[in-house]
């Protein structure tokens, strides 16, 4: 708290004038305010007890589940307590069955009792009751792999084949990005390759669907075959695994049969056991039940109203998704950004700000099957991207802000190929270079709920994040819980956050936009 509390002091000092670029970028915002915010933000926070709530209290909150209903209720009356107007739970269309776990149990029995680590695959179905059976190995690589299983497989527990099994490293789980890449960041220049070759891209993209149709064609035939029940794994290591959907949550689903991912050390030792021809037994039961009675995707909203006359009627909005997986808490993926956001407007009620422009954050459902809620929100609000036909709030909107790149401190943030904005975020960056967030990048990212706003022709921006252990332990996985939130990386994001949207709602204008794209029939984002 000391160290917080002369950061405070430090960032007031610097924030005591406007600066040149301040005075030509068209900003009407208050040193005397941005340093209030920091100081509020950096000593006052309350994130952590936010994030407690999304994490522990009301649970994983996947897609249509109780959790993410939880969690709907919750942050709608915890932001009107906070001050915030209009607060709801907004439908965006219709999303699918809801889905949740009331039972999970799994363990080797033979040939000794060994409980192992792993919980069912999203939209899979019960076990009839506990389930103890022999296991049977299956591995394939081509469709014609399959044929020599046909006969074998009636009445056992299958186990796939481990695709990505654990390595033996000496590298940290979590890092912080060095000078070297943020200076690559900066320097990035459009047109020039951004992390790989498009022929990569494309050649990654085609294995992963060539993958998922033969699994769609092992699924079928296990089916078919009368096998009891699958284990599966997608990697991992100690102890860790990663989790996503068995199945489609669509209301006329095809069927498929119970199925659990593993932590690939469990898995691998039942390969190992059964392959060496010893006899291996697993028991397991799960229970699963799915919601069917209302099928809507909900976003939650709530807004700062804004108090220039001319400007009211124009939003800035900020973001993150509120559904997670099930495995565990959803802490980094992205409790963490919705607790930072949510913590931005607090601060700026707690500051008494007075924007001119109206502030509105938006917390997002389904994006984890694919943007749902926020690309719902945009097609009810702004433009439909297949047709490109404005809706009167898209000349409304001045820019939307979103976090969702695990539970790193901000180091920047991508200007999305919007040259026109680079020297604005340079500006607004400033104040914070004493908390280590400096770089304004070109280049594109992808991946979240900015992306729907982009592919209407709005302003939508993802903030640079340290990656800690984002992509080697926590995202999507059973180890993504409250512990890996440290707490003074959330404090100096929300407090960054918190300064760009009030000085994006006290400009004399919008952001600048790129041309608007062209209708795409067919979008995949």
């Amino acid at each position: 708290m000391h160290t917080l509390r002369l950061l405070t002091l430090a960032g007031g000092l610097a924030l005591a004038a406007p600066t040149a670029a301040q005075q030509t970028t068209g900003t009407k915002a208050d040193p005397a305010m941005l340093a209030k915010i920091k100081d509020e933000g950096l000593n006052r926070s309350k994130v952590m007890e936010t994030a407690f709530y999304l994490t522990d209290v009301c649970g994983p909150r996947l897609a249509g589940s109780d959790g993410l209903a939880r969690a709907n209720q919750w942050t709608q009356k915890q932001l009107t307590s906070w001050g915030l107007a209009n607060a709801a739970i907004e439908p965006w269309g219709t999303f699918g069955r809801g889905w949740d776990i009331e039972k999970s149990y799994v363990a080797m029995t033979a040939p000794y009792y060994h409980t192992l680590v792993g919980a069912p695959k999203a939209w899979t179905p019960s076990t009839s009751g506990v389930v103890k059976k022999q296991v049977a190995v299956v591995k394939a690589a081509a469709e014609a792999d399959l044929d020599k299983y046909k006969g074998q497989l009636r009445d056992k527990i299958v186990v796939l084949e481990v695709v990505n099994p654990p390595k033996l490293t000496f590298e940290a789980d979590a890092r912080r990005y060095t000078d070297e890449e943020l200076k690559k960041l900066a320097d990035y220049a459009p047109g020039t390759p951004a992390t790989s070759p498009a022929a990569a891209d494309a050649e990654r993209v085609a294995a992963l669907r060539a993958r998922a149709a033969l699994r769609t064609k092992l699924s079928d035939m296990l089916l078919t075959e009368g096998a009891a029940a699958v284990l599966s794994s997608r990697g991992g290591s100690d102890g860790t695994f990663f989790t996503s959907n068995g199945a489609s949550y669509a209301a006329d689903a095809k069927p498929v049969l119970p199925e659990l991912e593993m932590a690939p050390e469990d898995q691998l030792r039942l390969i190992r056991l059964a392959e060496a021809g010893i006899p291996v037994e697993v028991e397991l039961e799960t229970r699963t039940r799915f919601q069917t009675q209302d099928l809507q995707g909900y976003n939650v909203v709530a807004e700062i109203p804004g108090t220039d006359r001319k400007l009211k009627s124009e939003v800035v909005m900020l973001g993150g998704h509120l559904d997670s997986w099930h495995a565990a808490t959803g802490a980094t993926d992205n409790a963490a950004g919705c607790a930072v956001m949510m913590e931005a407007v607090r601060i700026l009620k707690a500051a008494g700000v007075q924007p001119r422009r109206t502030i509105r954050i938006a917390l997002w459902g389904a994006e984890e099957q694919g943007l749902h809620g926020s690309r719902g929100y945009v097609k009810n609000h702004f433009a439909d991207p297949a047709t490109m036909k404005l809706l009167p709030e898209h000349e409304k909107l001045a820019a939307y802000f979103n976090l969702d790149n695990g539970a790193g401190k901000i180091r920047g943030i991508y200007a999305q190929g919007n040259e026109a904005v680079v020297p604005i975020f340079q500006d607004w960056l400033k104040p914070f270079a004493d908390l280590g967030a400096t770089t304004v990048t070109l280049r594109n990212t992808g991946g979240t709920d900015h992306l729907s706003f982009d592919a209407v022709g709005l302003p939508g921006f993802q903030f640079i994040q340290d990656p800690l252990d984002y992509g080697t332990r926590t995202h999507h996985t059973n180890m993504d819980t409250y512990e890996r939130l440290p707490a003074d990386d959330l404090k100096q994001a929300s407090v960054i956050v918190a300064s760009f949207v009030y000085q994006a709602a006290m400009r004399d204008q919008k952001l600048p936009r790129k041309p608007l794209p062209a209708a795409k029939p067919e979008q995949r984002m």
